[in-house]
């Protein structure tokens, strides 16, 4: 059964670790996100743009396959799926497709128009029992044609979008998506800090966790960060472990082009990749 965030982000706050949060992309990413959850013990949030869900066939589709392999694979660590940097119509169609959170990301709209939207989504995700996130301030990189250069949030802004419910919070302290470039100043701490002085115990988000330093990533959850978004290295050590498979000339020996066996060794690059994740997170055995 799919959960809402909330619970797991709240326990992670007060215990000073972060929820992976995992984007997904197909099948294979979703059974190695799974498999590696249960394998560890962690929590976890499988994390749906609304580019992969129109590619996985819709929202719908991600949450009946998210269901039935949860259900088929016996998982038993909590499993939120989550819209991520969900527009307003994408929130709303994964309410409606059974979804257990959605991210709203009303971050490039004016915020008295992020406000009113958020109000209404709000209300519905809480009478559904789903949880909902919100964004201020622009992620940098490019996230679904979203493009942003890492700016850091206005703390008084937080506060505002906090104080209408939602449950966690994404602000930009200069993370960003995708590759960090070599000139990348590095996160703003102190603006983490001082939204965390106005919004007091709510979970905070950091969204571009690929390729932050360990010791940034570390002291970001010390200061509030209870969910940390991984979706490029994933992809990256994916490509990696294909291209290896292929350029070895495995997939022309035997029956090696059959999918089943030319996808294996990405599916465990994966694996590998969140297990790293999850053990500089400090989530491992947080599910028990």
């Amino acid at each position: 059964m799919l959960v809402p965030v909330t619970e797991m982000v709240k326990k992670a706050r007060a215990e000073h670790y972060a929820v992976a949060h995992i984007n997904i992309n197909n099948l294979e990413w979703t059974k190695a996100a799974l498999q590696t959850a249960e394998e560890l013990k962690a929590p976890i949030i499988l994390g749906v743009s609304e580019g992969a869900g129109k590619y996985m066939g819709g929202f719908k589709v991600v949450a009946d396959m998210v269901k039935a392999l949860e259900e088929s694979m016996g998982i038993t660590v909590p499993v939120a799926l989550h819209l991520d940097h969900g527009t307003y119509e994408g929130a709303k169609a994964c309410i409606e497709a059974g979804f257990s959170s959605v991210m709203f990301d009303g971050s490039h709209y004016p915020i008295e128009e992020n406000v009113e939207k958020l109000k209404e989504l709000v209300a519905t995700c809480h009478a559904k029992g789903m949880s909902i996130e919100a964004e201020v301030g622009s992620i940098g990189g490019e996230e679904d044609g979203v493009v942003g250069q890492g700016e850091c949030a206005d703390p008084e802004e937080c506060k505002r979008i906090a104080d209408l419910g939602v449950d966690i919070l994404a602000a930009g302290i200069g993370n960003i998506h995708g590759k960090y470039p070599e000139n990348w100043a590095g996160l703003s701490f102190e603006t983490l800090d001082a939204i965390q002085a106005k919004v007091g115990d709510m979970p905070l988000v950091l969204h571009g966790g690929s390729g932050i330093p360990e010791d940034m990533i570390k002291k970001a959850i010390s200061l509030g960060v209870a969910k940390i978004n991984v979706n490029t290295e994933c992809q990256l050590a994916f490509a990696a472990a294909t291209r290896e498979y292929i350029e070895a000339g495995k997939d022309q020996q035997g029956k090696g082009y059959d999918p089943r066996k030319l996808l294996a060794p990405g599916t465990e690059a994966i694996k590998a990749t969140i297990k790293e994740k999850m053990e500089l997170f400090g989530c491992i055995g947080k599910a028990e």
